[in-house]
């Protein structure tokens, strides 16, 4: 069972993602938040698997709960969950320990496939967000003027690819196994070795690297 509080200073959001998540059998939502300041303490008391935290809140922000949080309890995992596609929000929430960054507007099925993916430790990033974030990094980065990566040094089989092309549209390992109709261990393996030959660690640095292959 995975247990989570959902904090959003909205009562329709609150309810209306209470109602929805509720009805898999493998989730209990076990607080809803007003604010920052109540899911930090909720938190404390209840211990849950993951807090869904919205960023903007009275009394306190997402963003300072969210670094409260992992401060205290580093093995909660913690999905932002905003309207916005700000650089900042998405930046901050990330280099704070946040597992993931989901849009308010995103499909339910995918939503809960996505939470289901972060208690296993993976990332969730989606599309629009990692697009963001390339940019963002990549303005970051102009001034430095990095040497170019070759396509010379970087060979990728054809199945490599395919899962290469996955992870920029944000797809999850979930998501890459079914839609190439292989094993999530399979998908993991072949995850791990992009990884390696990219010279990166994590699906953010994957997708910024790969972006700049194409």
């Amino acid at each position: 069972m995975i247990t989570m509080i959902i904090a959003d200073d909205q009562m329709l959001t609150r309810e209306g993602l209470r109602t929805i998540l509720e009805l898999e059998d493998d989730f209990s939502i076990v607080g809803l938040a007003h604010n920052g300041e109540e899911a930090c303490e909720m938190t404390a008391r209840l211990r849950p698997d993951l807090v869904m935290m919205d960023i903007q809140m009275p009394i306190m922000d997402g963003i300072t709960a969210l670094k409260k949080i992992k401060q205290s309890y580093p093995e909660t995992f913690i999905l932002i969950l905003s309207t916005f596609l700000e650089d900042n929000y998405i930046i901050e929430g990330i280099a704070n320990g946040a597992s993931g960054y989901l849009l308010k507007d995103m499909e339910a099925d995918k939503m809960i496939t996505a939470i289901r993916d972060t208690v296993t430790g993976q990332f969730i990033m989606p599309t629009a967000v990692a697009a963001r974030l390339a940019m963002k990094i990549s303005q970051l980065t102009a001034d430095r003027q990095p040497a170019p990566i070759s396509n010379e040094h970087i060979q990728l089989s054809d199945r490599e690819r395919e899962i290469a092309d996955l992870l920029m549209k944000g797809h999850s390992n979930r998501e890459i196994a079914a839609a190439l109709f292989i094993s999530e261990g399979t998908t993991r393996n072949y995850v791990s070795n992009l990884y390696n030959k990219l010279d990166v660690f994590d699906r953010v640095q994957a997708v910024v690297r790969l972006q700049s292959l194409k």
